[in-house]
């Protein structure tokens, strides 16, 4: 089998986080599809490094449900978890991280987090669903950055390939763009105010949750 990977460069890198994103991204984008074996060995001469940070992606992807693992039967990818499922453990995150970020986010954080939620609100009056979903993860990401809460740091670090697999061919809870992205617009003015009560609420409620 040609190998889908270009060999790895270690220098400056942290190796296993390196060996972690190119299997995550590979899983993503389908060259490691749901069902695939996955041999130590084999990875590690595709992308020229030793099995020993292999294992310790594969792993980590197990962890995050990348991975399902047999002993002494096989590894391979799994296949992705109830859409629902995620989408709601994603919406309380994302009202988490905004509520933290709205009270500790420095201005620069909050001025990047707005210039991607400008993105999500115009993805929405023209109805584009998944130019939604592409700017409302960077908006989450800044968000997460900005609630300086290491262990959502480390939640979001650890299962964000899972999500983002998971996540794909998401649809809004609100059909409508009208009404969809008024509540957005006043998700903005919420979380311009810093007022993270507010903006919570909202945004849970833009994400079908009580």
């Amino acid at each position: 089998m040609t190998s889908p990977f270009a060999p790895l460069d270690p220098r400056g890198a942290v190796l296993g986080d390196e060996v972690y994103a190119r299997l995550g991204e590979a899983i993503l984008d389908g060259r490691l599809a749901p069902g695939d074996r996955l041999r130590d060995q084999e990875l590690a001469e595709w992308l020229g490094v030793s099995r020993t940070p292999v294992r310790e992606a594969l792993q980590r992807l197990e962890r995050a449900g990348l991975v399902e693992v047999s002993p002494h039967r096989y590894t391979r990818v799994s296949h992705p978890n109830r859409q629902t499922d995620t989408a709601e453990l994603v919406a309380y995150n994302m009202g988490i991280a905004v509520r933290m970020a709205s009270s500790r986010g420095d201005g620069e954080a909050i001025t990047m987090a707005l210039g991607f939620l400008d993105q999500v609100i115009a993805a929405s009056r023209t109805d584009d669903h998944a130019a939604i979903a592409a700017a409302s993860h960077e908006f989450f990401r800044v968000v997460t950055r900005a609630s300086e809460n290491f262990a959502l740091l480390q939640f979001v670090r650890e299962y964000e390939y899972a999500i983002r697999r998971d996540m794909v061919g998401w649809q809004p809870f609100i059909e409508c763009p009208v009404g969809r992205t008024a509540a957005y617009e006043e998700f903005r003015e919420a979380f311009v105010a810093r007022d993270g009560d507010r903006a919570e609420a909202v945004l849970r409620g833009i994400h079908g949750l009580s």
